[in-house]
């Protein structure tokens, strides 16, 4: 397959390839990603690379500057108590009208989606974030939301939920908070949305977003005090 149709095909296999580097931590926070690094490991053309990482700093992953050219996003407290805010008054207001508002096809797709995360394996055996967890968590997440009935509503959390991977990432990779059960924390939401428990759903949806912002922010901030050190 050759011209614009094989282009756009490479350059989303080269954007599911950083994305999950990105994802798993193996580009570290505020990194420089060196454009001609992936031209050289994944055999395509720079435009083709140019393309995947423009993409992914319009999912808010990467960070673009006239000055140093493309970096990881940095991990920074305000940036992070901001989003987490945003997607907490989003994705519960969603998880509302879904409760509400979702039929039963929609309640059996929560069970799905849940079912398939529940059985797919946070950590490879190498200790890193499995890719396919990272798209189950993804899914399941969009299917609580997909019976509030906006479209427009759906998307705003699906974009504030895009930015905040890479933090749920790093949340395990590099600030993993032993007491958590987080398979349990999904269980519960799941359940009490299919309830149609909305204050039980929203208030465990809520906290399970706002655990992984608390474990981030001790680590950024235990980072600090031992670079002042």
């Amino acid at each position: 397959m050759t011209g614009p149709s094989a282009k756009t095909t490479r350059a989303q296999e080269v954007y599911d390839q950083i994305r999950d580097r990105l994802l798993t931590g193996e580009l570290e926070p505020g990194s420089r990603l060196k454009l001609n690094d992936f031209v050289e490991g994944y055999g395509v053309s720079l435009s083709v690379v140019r393309e995947a990482v423009t993409r992914l700093a319009g999912d808010g992953l990467v960070q673009a500057s006239p000055q140093r050219g493309f970096a990881v996003m940095s991990l920074t407290i305000e940036q992070l108590l901001d989003l987490t805010r945003a997607r907490v008054l989003i994705e519960t207001m969603a998880l509302a009208e879904s409760i509400k508002l979702g039929t039963v096809a929609w309640e059996a797709a929560v069970i799905a989606s849940h079912h398939e995360l529940a059985n797919t394996p946070m950590l490879t055996p190498d200790g890193v974030i499995n890719a396919d967890f990272t798209h189950a968590h993804r899914a399941f997440h969009d299917t609580l939301l997909s019976g509030c009935g906006s479209s427009r509503l759906q998307g705003v959390a699906t974009e504030l939920r895009a930015c905040s991977e890479l933090y749920q990432s790093w949340s395990q990779q590099l600030a993993h908070d032993d007491t958590r059960d987080i398979a349990c924390e999904h269980r519960t939401i799941s359940e009490l949305t299919v309830a149609r428990d909305e204050d039980g759903a929203v208030a465990a949806l809520r906290d399970h977003i706002e655990r992984t912002t608390a474990a981030l922010v001790r680590y950024a901030e235990e980072a600090a005090e031992s670079a002042t050190a």
